[in-house]
């Protein structure tokens, strides 16, 4: 079937927003030479179609699904190995952390287990579990809950209400997708673990990769102004950059070796 020029147009929004993540309507409207009514109506059925992500007088790319854990720690593993060696010596002088779950949170649970010693950590993560058990001197607390066959993790309820009762120096979270909103998850349950562990900590931490930036997730679990510290493989641009400046989030950029 011959596509419409609805299709077209549709198509050229996505590509432009692939170039420019966070176009305003009237910026689209004038590179498309359309009306901004036109792109108002593509742009809510992008949404409808789970495409987009609508903001404030413009629009975002969505993070494409993640695939389960077991896949994705087969991915990016030099660039998640160079955020781990930078994330760690931050660390050092912790006796709790917080560690959420996802492939760059359990490469930096083995990078803490080769380096740290006498360490308490709270994990609601099998993989990072089973990373710091590497070590016999680190104490981990394993968070119960409602068991997420995909991420190997557990969430709900009885998750959160085990958290409220510790406190960590450290919250270290991953994140499917960085925008200038804030990190965010692909799955609601770990956004509310997530906002639980960095309520409990005096420090908090994002380690996420490059192609999370510029993207938005179904859970938003903080805003920039609650993060201390992203460590990636790569420094964002545009809106994002600007964000993390709002928020007097420090950048420690680690590329892969």
């Amino acid at each position: 079937m011959k596509p419409t020029k609805r299709d077209l147009r549709q198509g050229r929004i996505l590509s432009t927003l692939a170039e420019e993540p966070t176009m305003r309507v009237k910026a689209l409207a004038s590179a498309l030479e359309v009306t901004t009514e036109t792109i108002r109506r593509d742009l809510e059925d992008l949404a409808e179609r789970g495409l987009i992500s609508r903001t404030y007088g413009g629009a975002m790319l969505r993070a494409p699904a993640e695939p389960v854990l077991s896949q994705r720690e087969r991915q990016l593993v030099a660039e998640r190995e160079a955020i781990a060696r930078a994330a760690q010596p931050r660390l050092k002088r912790a006796k709790t952390l917080m560690i959420g779950s996802g492939a760059t949170t359990a490469i930096l649970a083995k990078r803490i287990a080769f380096e740290m010693n006498h360490v308490a950590v709270i994990a609601h993560s099998f993989a990072v579990a089973t990373a710091l058990s590497q070590n016999p001197t680190i104490r981990v607390l394993m968070v119960p809950g409602d068991y997420h066959a995909g991420e190997g993790a557990m969430h709900g309820s009885a998750a959160i209400r085990f958290l409220q009762d510790y406190t960590a120096d450290w919250t270290i979270l991953g994140a499917s997708a960085l925008s200038p909103d804030g990190p965010s998850d692909a799955l609601i349950e770990a956004g509310d673990v997530y906002a639980t562990m960095l309520r409990r900590s005096a420090h908090t931490m994002v380690v996420a990769d490059h192609t999370k930036f510029d993207r938005m997730a179904s859970a938003r679990y903080a805003a920039w102004s609650e993060i201390e510290l992203v460590v990636s493989d790569a420094a964002p641009e545009g809106p994002l950059a600007r964000a993390l400046e709002r928020g007097e989030v420090e950048l420690l950029v680690a590329p892969p070796r």
